[in-house]
Parts: structure tokens; sequence; C-alpha cells
């Protein structure tokens, strides 16, 4: 769900693409894009069914990185879990949906080892790494009286991280942020990214009474390496699996995680932090 002008590439890279690739990514982006903020300013249950539709082909594609391009019993049994928690969250709260998510990482891990794979533990993990971010993205927005302002704000970020990242990756190039990782991203990257993420927080101070510059504008410049951070993290997987995208099922974008890695880190740690101290970050003082 990374928006139009951020669509030539992920956050800070700066790959070699044709002008039909990029045409694709463009159109790509235009759908999802305004199909994303539809979903968010409808709230629940759209937001719900679309959060659950995510999970269930975050967990596809993370069985098939598990598999080597297959789906096996237990792969497809751990597609229910992100949209049975999504759903069990909406009718008794976030905890037992938490149960969920937790009672299908041990159920995965043990199946998985049943089946005989080669490492049950990635299985597992990919149950933690879907369900517990779509959790996240599903509270954050079903807050009654900040969740539609709070999650706008979230992908507004993501967007703006990834475009600023772009541009000043593409335009500045410089030394690589983790070679090892993803080549391509460059610390250039990272700090457009971060005063992109930055204008964002000052925008919602400026548009929404109540939010602090000074809380806004550098929170969102934090969460934009948290984004980073989240983009490495699915890249990491990536290499570790020998595969350059999680799938195919967005024209010209490759998989719906490679799409979606950084909102997974920035909705999680966002729903967190406003969790522990009772609002969302957007009305901290």
């Amino acid at each position: 769900m990374r928006s139009a002008s951020s669509t030539a590439a992920t956050a800070g890279t700066v790959p070699p693409a044709n002008a039909s690739t990029l045409r694709t990514r463009v159109v790509s982006a235009l759908i999802l894009a305004p199909l994303a903020l539809g979903a968010a300013y409808l709230g629940r249950p759209v937001w719900d069914v679309l959060v659950a539709a995510m999970g269930a082909s975050m967990a596809w594609e993370w069985a098939r990185l598990c598999s080597g391009g297959r789906v096996s019993r237990v792969g497809a049994v751990s597609m229910a879990i992100a949209p049975a928690a999504v759903a069990v969250a909406a009718l008794m709260g976030v905890i037992p949906a938490l149960i969920i998510v937790g009672a299908g990482v041990v159920l995965i891990g043990l199946g998985a080892s049943l089946e005989g794979a080669r490492n049950p533990a990635w299985p597992a993990v990919g149950v933690a790494y879907v369900g517990v971010p779509c959790l996240a993205m599903a509270w954050l927005r079903a807050r009654p009286d900040d969740g539609l302002a709070a999650l706008l704000w979230v992908l507004a970020l993501v967007w703006a991280t990834d475009t600023g990242a772009y541009i000043a990756g593409r335009g500045l190039g410089g030394p690589k942020l983790a070679p090892r990782i993803s080549p391509n991203k460059t610390w250039a990257g990272l700090i457009g990214g971060m005063v992109a993420a930055a204008a964002v927080g000052l925008a919602g101070s400026l548009l929404m009474a109540g939010v602090s510059a000074s809380i806004a504008i550098p929170v969102s410049a934090a969460l934009a390496v948290v984004e980073q951070a989240g983009d490495l993290f699915e890249s990491a997987v990536k290499r570790h699996f020998g595969v350059k995208d999680s799938s195919h099922l967005i024209p010209g974008h490759g998989g719906v995680l490679d799409r979606v890695d950084g909102l997974l880190a920035v909705s999680l740690v966002v729903a967190a932090l406003s969790w522990a101290v009772g609002h969302t970050i957007l009305i901290w003082r």
C-alpha cells in the first residue's frame, strides 16, 4: 500500500526500471492507495476486512518462502490465523485476539516440525510477524476518538518515508545503509525518509487541533527509522530464502509483504506506545 510516488523502488533503493515497469507500478499504486484510504475512512468492518485479507495474503507469501515456493498443509492453516485474530478482536477485544496469535505460533511451529520442515521456527515466526501488526492496525482504527486520524497519520508517514527515501537515495546516492542486506539502500535515503516523515508530523500539527508539533515532528522522524528497519527486516528474510520478491500478487510491485513491510513495523510500534499511555501519539503532551 505504498504511494504512487514511491512505486519505483523500496525505500532508499535505486533499482533499474524501464518505462513499462514504472507505469505498471504507478497504475497498481493508484488503485491500492485509494482502496486503503477508503477502507480507513469507513472503518470497521471494512477496514478489518481489508486487514484480514492482507493478513491471509501475507501468511500465504510467508508459507511459500518457508517451503520453497509451495504451500504446505501447515502453511495453509497459518493463512487463517491473522483473519481469525482480527475477527476475535472486533468481537471480544485485543487480549483474546493476541491469545489466538500466540496459540497459532505454537501450533504452527509444532505442525511444521511434524511435517519435517528444515527449520520449524520460520513458519512460527511468520504467524507473529503477520498477526500482531494486523491486530495493531485494526486496533488503531477502532479507537473511537482518534482512530481515523491516527491511522491516516501512520499511512501518510509510511508513504512519505518511502517517497523521501527514494528521492534522496536516487538523487544523492552515497554510502550504503546495509549493503549485506539490501545493497541499494543508502544513508541519504534514510535521512530523506526522516525529513519527509517529519514534514508529515508538522502537517499533522497544523491540520489537527490538539496535536503538538514539538512531539509530532520528532516522533514522526523516529518512526521513519522504524519504517526503514521493517523494510530491512523483510529484505533480510528474502535474502535468507534466496528470493527477490515475496510473491507476484501486485503487478510491478512484487508481493503484499514487499509493499507493507514498513507499515507493519510502524503500526506495531505506534499501537504499542499508544496502548501503553492510553491514547495515540497524536495527542501526547
